[in-house]
């Protein structure tokens, strides 16, 4: 806004205010019951001062018109000085784009100039390559030209040195032909002794076939008659193999090996009790078996912290150790076999068995070919003779005779966990209760148990409980 309009306003509202307030003081004047001469000269007074409010607002409305003629003015005069810029501008561009073009002229005569330049020099190496070449050609026949004498008269010397040699071959070759009619004289008489030395070889080629098929009806004489002593030598080798796997031992020998070889075994199973941690310990002896390819430590599961039950209990940790005289390796693992789950095979590594120096028995090949066996207590330490049976029943056991009990040492009651042994020392099988003996099939597993001091994860319950349906269901007379 203009600052004359604004001082106009100003005024006006000045004016406004003093005529209002002359009125109040009138009134004032009433109440005072002052003369009423005063009311007059303000009515008068704001005459005066409309008249003067018009005045100053022409004299602003002049002002502010002359401002806008200036104002004018100056916007025309500002927009001709633009024009005059914008042309002078406009001069300057086409100065600089012919500046441009004459430079980009400029830029590619230099390089047509550089080019040619380049052009004459790459000539210029050329013609230089040309003459050096040239100057070595020139030597070269200049050499050449100087070896051409030199070679003409070395070729004369040769041709001279070529027909002396001449003359001496050709009197080598005089001598030569006498020297061929004394070698062909010669040859004749060697023909002739070669054909007498050709009959003689005739003759001794002859009887050296006929030594070589006498020394090969020998050799094969010899042959059979060496294939004779091996067939004889292993055929007493494999008699003597059977009468040593038909001999029945005695028992005093079964037990007194068992003894050396037995395994001293110890289990440990720990679960929480109601006054701390319980643990419950078994030990047990026992032996190694095999079938060729794996070997095992054999026990019944009663000879263990073990109880094959429903609800079946859950155990914490199960560690255990096999030792045989002074040496003695932790039990990795259980497997309870799937014939039996109450028979439990402990793997042992080949190279465990090995340090640990027990014989590995075998498996008896054909267990019914003697009627008794020997049985031997493996926690009281006894044994004896016993008979068994076979029970069209109960495939896989084999029944104790009880008529025929013969106890050699020791108080004579089998039960769980035996070992029974063939009359050949190999190993029969397990008495699953006291009257049947469990014969291996195979080390098939129905589960297994892993050995640590923490087996929680392992929930020993549930795996025993349902090992326990596995053998609720097998025959009664074998449980």
């Amino acid at each position: 806004m203009n600052r004359s309009i604004l001082i106009v306003i100003c005024d006006f509202l000045l004016v406004s205010l003093l005529a209002f307030s002359s009125a109040d003081i009138n009134k004032a004047v009433e109440e005072g019951s002052v003369p009423p001469v005063k009311l007059d000269l303000a009515i008068t007074n704001q005459a005066a001062a409309g008249k003067d409010l018009a005045a100053v607002m022409r004299l602003a409305l002049d002002q502010e018109r002359k401002s806008r003629d200036q104002l004018l003015g100056e916007l025309t005069r500002t927009r001709e000085a633009a024009v005059r810029q914008q042309t002078v501008l406009q001069e300057r561009d086409q100065q600089v784009q012919t500046f441009q073009q004459a430079l980009q002229t400029k830029e590619m005569e230099a390089s047509r100039t550089f080019q040619e330049q380049t052009n004459l020099q790459q000539r210029f190496a050329a013609a230089q390559a040309n003459l050096q070449t040239l100057n070595q050609q020139l030597q070269a026949t200049t050499a050449e030209a100087a070896l051409s004498k030199e070679k003409l008269a070395e070729l004369a010397a040769e041709a001279k040195r070529k027909a002396e040699q001449a003359a001496a071959l050709q009197d080598q070759l005089s001598q030569v032909t006498r020297s061929n009619q004394v070698i062909a004289a010669e040859k004749q008489q060697l023909a002739s002794q070669l054909q007498v030395a050709e009959v003689e070889k005739r003759h001794a080629a002859e009887q050296v076939v006929k030594m070589q098929d006498e020394v090969k009806v020998e050799r094969e004489e010899k042959a059979k008659l060496a294939e004779g002593v091996k067939a004889l030598a292993s055929k007493s080798g494999e008699l003597a193999q059977e009468v040593r796997d038909n001999r029945p031992l005695a028992p005093n020998t079964i037990f007194s090996e068992f003894l050396t070889n037995r395994l001293e075994t110890r289990f440990n199973a720990s679960r929480p009790g109601l006054l701390g941690d319980s643990v419950k310990r078994k030990d047990t002896q026992t032996v190694l078996i095999t079938d060729g390819t794996n070997t095992f430590a054999l026990c019944h599961i009663q000879e263990t912290p073990l109880t094959l039950f429903n609800p079946g209990t859950d155990w914490d940790g199960l560690t255990g150790t096999l030792g045989h005289n002074l040496t003695n390796f932790p039990i990795q693992s259980l497997i309870f076999s799937l014939q039996d789950p109450r028979v439990l095979l402990l793997p042992v590594a080949s190279a465990e068995a090995k340090e640990l120096g027990a014989k590995v028995y075998r498996l008896s090949a054909d267990p019914f070919k003697f009627q008794d066996a020997v049985l031997v207590g493996a926690r009281e330490g006894y044994y004896g003779e016993c008979k068994f049976q076979i029970d069209p029943t109960t495939p896989g056991y084999v029944r104790l005779d009880n008529s025929f009990l013969k106890g050699l040492f020791g108080k004579f009651n089998p039960s769980r966990g035996d070992l029974v042994f063939s009359r050949t020392g190999e190993l029969l099988g397990i008495m699953a209760n006291s009257t049947y003996c469990m014969m291996f099939q195979s080390f098939d597993g129905a589960a297994k148990l892993r050995f640590a001091p923490d087996i929680r994860d392992q929930r020993t319950g549930s795996t025993l409980s349902q090992l326990y349906g596995l053998v609720a269901a097998l025959p009664s007379k074998l449980q």
